[in-house]
């Protein structure tokens, strides 16, 4: 199966309408013609945490949402994405419950990683921890198993709580495999055509190292997962949020990348009005990427852009965001802060919002993703144009709920009515359809102030021409009958 090369929605089960029914509905009534590309839908599984992000297992659907059903329905008329966090499960899981009762005698045992798995006498090593790119504080959690009293320290990357939620799974074991076997052979019979791996970064623990990206093991991983994927005719998406360098390693190795760097290169160049550092970005970057302007977290800033970005230029730029309603999502570990003190890893916000609600920068910045080389992405908040949901984040203490507005059917209904996103749906559509986007990309000169990108396949071709000084977006092509057509946005 290859990617369609067509947008893509990004959407919470309950986020268009409720359910997974409501969303089959709205996406048939709606968007038949809009994604085209598929639907990512986050994470639809029983799951105790991290909205999604922490599922007891992916053999079911939480009963809320909906059932397998629900899904096969969505995948009968949109290629479905889902993900599946391979670094961890949750702590309500039925393995890890069974452990935490037996212990050791646990049949599910294998499956984590107990301290004595990575250090002789399972006592961790503050020198080999200081080593480590942390999510949190300790990268294991102490339990009491039920039967036996004694304690057990599992890894655990993540997780707010402590002892964690989410727990580590040793992808060394035999056990480990059989399991994402298991997962992989029920996404196929459920007519799943993608696969986000979600957190792979972290699946390697190695002493004396990050316990990041650790090459060349990550690979074997990898290579692993992608052999059984390509077995059951399903696309991988490795999502790593990590230095630009190791996503381009990613993109040698021949997977599919997130273009992480997008996001923020088109925020600078819509707020500071100058296209020099995109379209320098936009000359080199790999094609075969996911491009993003927004999602469920936030766009990225470090790692995913050090070395890239000067940090007193993105400190001036995240305090524009601010002034705009944002916050921000910040770096833990000391040594992976910028010298001077910068540790933004994310700005969270709704990309309608934080261009100040001007509908033609919005659309301008669109127009960029949809032109840059890849597999465009688009979050179902900027479907809408929704603004920033200040009121989700008071009620909830969990800024990236400023991005996570649910819309009932009404609120979508109102949402589509909007100027702005009738003229995003037309502009999707062209992308969709315009055969110019399976063949050459060029970044053509232009002053910084404004961008010209063009595509061009056999007799058509299509240019975009974005003045910063107005946003005015301009797209020409050659149409069916060979004119030349000019189409404003």
């Amino acid at each position: 199966m290859a990617v369609k090369n067509q947008v893509q929605l990004i959407t919470y089960p309950d986020s268009l309408g409720g359910d997974l029914k409501t969303l089959n509905k709205i996406l048939l009534q709606h968007f038949s013609d809009i994604f085209k590309g598929g639907v990512h839908i986050l994470p639809p599984f029983p799951s105790s945490g991290d909205r999604g992000f922490a599922p007891l297992t992916y053999l079911d659907i939480e009963p809320r949402f909906g059932t397998w059903e629900d899904i096969r329905a969505i995948g009968s008329n949109f290629d479905v994405l889902l993900d599946l966090m391979v670094n961890h499960i949750s702590q309500k899981s039925a393995y890890f419950q069974d452990f935490l009762k037996k212990g050791r005698k646990s049949e599910y045992a294998d499956l984590f990683l107990t301290l004595d798995k990575l250090w002789e006498d399972g006592e961790p090593v503050q020198e080999d921890i200081d080593k480590m790119f942390l999510r949190r504080p300790l990268p294991y959690s102490t339990f009491s198993i039920e039967e036996t009293g004694e304690t057990e320290k599992v890894w655990t990357t993540f997780g707010k709580t402590d002892p964690s939620e989410q727990i580590d799974l040793d992808i060394n074991s035999e056990k480990v495999k059989q399991l994402l076997t298991d997962f992989f052979m029920n996404f196929k019979e459920q007519n799943v055509k993608i696969v986000r791996l979600d957190a792979v970064g972290y699946v390697i623990k190695k002493l004396g190292t990050s316990c990041f990206f650790v090459e060349p093991e990550i690979y074997e991983f990898l290579d692993w997962v992608l052999e059984l994927a390509n077995s059951l005719d399903i696309e991988i998406l490795p999502e790593v949020h990590a230095h630009h360098t190791i996503q381009y390693k990613l993109a040698e190795h021949g997977c599919w990348i997130y273009d992480f760097i997008l996001p923020y290169r088109v925020l600078d160049t819509m707020i500071n009005k100058s296209s020099h550092d995109l379209l320098h970005y936009l000359k080199n970057r790999p094609h075969k990427q996911f491009t993003m302007l927004d999602c469920h977290d936030g766009i990225p800033v470090k790692p995913d852009l050090d070395d890239l970005i000067d940090t007193k230029k993105a400190r001036e730029l995240v305090d524009v965001c601010l002034e705009r309603g944002s916050n921000l999502s910040l770096i833990l570990s000391e040594e992976h802060k910028a010298e001077d003190g910068f540790d933004v890893h994310q700005i969270r916000c709704s990309y309608y919002s934080v261009l100040n609600c001007n509908d033609d920068a919005y659309l301008a910045a669109r127009a960029i993703q949809f032109f840059a080389p890849g597999i465009p992405q688009v979050y179902y908040v900027g479907m809408l144009a929704g603004e920033n949901d200040i009121e989700n984040v008071r009620k909830t203490g969990e800024g990236r709920e400023i991005n996570r507005h649910n819309f009932t059917v009404e609120e979508i209904e109102q949402s589509l009515e909007k100027p702005v996103v009738q003229r995003l749906m037309q502009l999707i559509r062209f992308r969709n359809d315009y055969e110019a986007f399976n063949g050459e990309f060029e970044v053509l000169d232009s002053d910084d102030d404004q961008i010209r990108l063009s595509w061009k396949k056999d007799e058509k071709r299509c240019s975009l021409h974005i003045d910063l000084g107005t946003y005015e977006t301009v797209i020409n092509f050659i149409d069916d009958d060979g004119k030349e057509v000019q189409y404003v946005i």
